[in-house]
């Protein structure tokens, strides 16, 4: 994924509430050998690739002052309640960069499996993304999680991931983190009301 950047001369609160105010928003790009620049983006196409899922997981091309630079998105600050992006920083990588970094997982073949197709069983998702470790050069936009054959109560572990080459899970001490199980259906009982003495006393009088 590219996207453009300006060198930005201007620093401070002021200055970063003015560029604000013109529709850019200021950013820093950090990393590697060379010291860190102080940036500024196009807020309206920023906005838009925040929201989606490359932006967040995968390196990036930078096209600023006629070069490209790859780049990994570290850090997004937004506005409390108003659509907007306060700040962002990035980091330099090349190839041999060894990066961790947090990244989504999609989980498929969950309406084929016996789980829910036969049993119709609901998939709960413990955990939505995983932390792993690798080179730049491998790192993935996402893992797939394979439902296909997942059956009734069963459970879903980290081990259970076909990882990519070079890639590493990291678990921070959890040996093997639940990633979703398959939850049975709840059957509801529908008990019939049971009338009161009171009211079988006033049935009699009636009578």
């Amino acid at each position: 994924m590219k996207f453009v950047a300006f060198e930005r001369n201007t620093q401070g609160t002021g200055a970063s509430r003015r560029l604000r105010n013109s529709g850019r928003t200021p950013a820093i790009v950090f990393g590697g050998e060379q010291q860190p620049i102080s940036i500024e983006l196009d807020h309206n196409a920023l906005w838009h690739a925040v929201h989606k899922e490359s932006f967040h997981a995968s390196v990036l091309d930078m096209e600023l002052g006629g070069a490209v630079h790859k780049v990994l998105l570290r850090d997004v600050q937004y506005h409390p309640f108003k659509p907007l992006v306060l700040h962002v920083d990035f980091q330099r990588v090349d190839d041999k960069t060894r990066l961790h970094k947090k990244v989504p997982l999609h989980f498929i073949n969950a309406d084929t499996s016996p789980a829910v197709k036969i049993d119709r069983c609901t998939v709960n998702h413990v955990l939505t993304e995983v932390e792993i470790e690798c080179l730049a050069i491998q790192l993935p936009e996402f893992i797939e999680v394979d439902l296909g054959q997942a059956v009734k109560g069963q459970a879903i572990h980290a081990n259970d991931l076909k990882l990519p080459v070079g890639v590493k899970l990291v678990t921070h001490g959890k040996p093997n983190p639940t990633l979703a199980t398959l939850v049975e259906p709840v059957e509801e009982v529908i008990i019939a009301p049971v009338a009161s003495a009171a009211g079988d006393k006033k049935a009699k009088k009636k009578k």
